[in-house]
């Protein structure tokens, strides 16, 4: 009579002894048409990560007025950017080349047991099916990696929301881990320093300004406890040293506010605005706290802001690139996943 245990003849054979590396970022609408950006649009803004509004309250402005106007205007707004060779917004051709390049980095940890893939929070390659895909390829220890250098509720904590609901339907569940923002990471700082130096360097002027452009959000999300702004200080000044500029050169302004409520400040519209009435001729910003381009930054910035600067009185603008897949950048997204995955290989 045999004693040793054995599987039943059914048995789920699960795969295990791989690392998964998944990138995150915010997301992109699968097309700039009503449809698609409305599909968007919902998602996002009904994230109670994004908008912290009661929902009786919130319901009926995002269904009834927002989502019958906004879809359309933002498609025109995505259509400027859009990456008609492959049908799809620029943050989602940089993050999957991210990835792509961060694998090659890789390639030759861990003996080879390391995957990479990429997610949105919002829209697609959606986070849950990207997770489920580390797992059916043995990824039994998985860390999540928000491409936000600096922490917020309604960015890395809400990408971390989408995993771990995830993970609240598996049976057996990876091992998990979340990289720590890297906003004052010197590896970062000096990526950005050594970005913008380039970029100035093919500029026919000399800027005047520079505005270090952040995301905003509305002051009462700080009032209430987000480390977002203090972290956005950080950077603007630890980027502002190593750059050997003074403070009334190098400005820290926070752009893309949305509704009625007062957000951080300075606003970066007004900025450029108050800069080119008051005289200042030439201009260039740089948003350190977005790891790729995206609507807020080749629409925004350098569409709408350039316009706002040239008709008030400036005379040479540039918005200088994200460091984005450039060898600056991956060396940042390697840097941070490398001391991540300390103990794991």
């Amino acid at each position: 009579m045999n004693l040793e245990p054995s599987l039943p003849p059914d048995h789920v054979s699960i795969r295990s002894g791989r690392i998964g590396v998944l990138l995150m970022n915010l997301g992109t609408p699968e097309g700039t048409t009503y449809k698609p950006m409305r599909a968007y649009l919902k998602e996002f803004l009904s994230d109670r990560r994004v908008i912290e509004e009661p929902r009786w309250k919130w319901w009926p402005i995002l269904n009834l007025i927002i989502l019958s106007t906004r879809p359309s205007r933002k498609g025109k707004d995505y259509a400027t950017i859009w990456n008609n060779e492959r049908d799809e917004g620029p943050l989602k051709t940089i993050t999957r080349s991210q990835t792509e390049k961060l694998a090659e980095r890789l390639a030759g940890a861990a003996d080879g047991r390391i995957t990479v893939d990429w997610a949105m929070r919002y829209g697609l390659p959606d986070v849950k099916s990207r997770l489920k895909a580390l797992l059916a390829q043995g990824c039994d220890r998985i860390l999540l990696v928000p491409l936000y250098p600096q922490y917020a509720a309604p960015t890395s904590a809400t990408a971390c929301d989408q995993a771990f609901r995830a993970l609240m339907e598996m049976r057996w569940q990876p091992t998990v881990r979340v990289a720590h923002p890297y906003y004052a990471d010197p590896v970062y700082i000096d990526a950005l320093a050594t970005s913008i130096r380039a970029s100035l360097g093919k500029l026919s002027f000399e800027p005047e300004v520079i505005l270090c452009s952040l995301h905003g959000m509305p002051k009462e999300y700080l009032l209430k406890g987000d480390p977002y702004y203090c972290q956005c200080a950080v950077t603007a000044r630890l980027l502002r040293d190593k750059l050997g500029l003074s403070a009334e050169r190098f400005r820290l302004t926070f752009q893309s506010r949305f509704g009625p409520d007062e957000w951080l400040q300075p606003y970066t519209d007004e900025t450029v605005k108050a800069l080119a009435q008051g005289g200042t001729k030439s201009l260039a910003i740089v948003a350190p706290g977005f790891s790729a381009d995206c609507l807020e930054t080749l629409e925004e910035l350098d569409g709408e802001n350039r316009e706002i600067f040239l008709h008030n009185g400036g005379k040479e603008f540039a918005y200088l690139p994200c460091l984005n897949d450039s060898e600056e950048g991956m060396q940042v997204i390697e840097a941070v996943v490398r001391r991540e995955l300390m103990g794991w290989v």
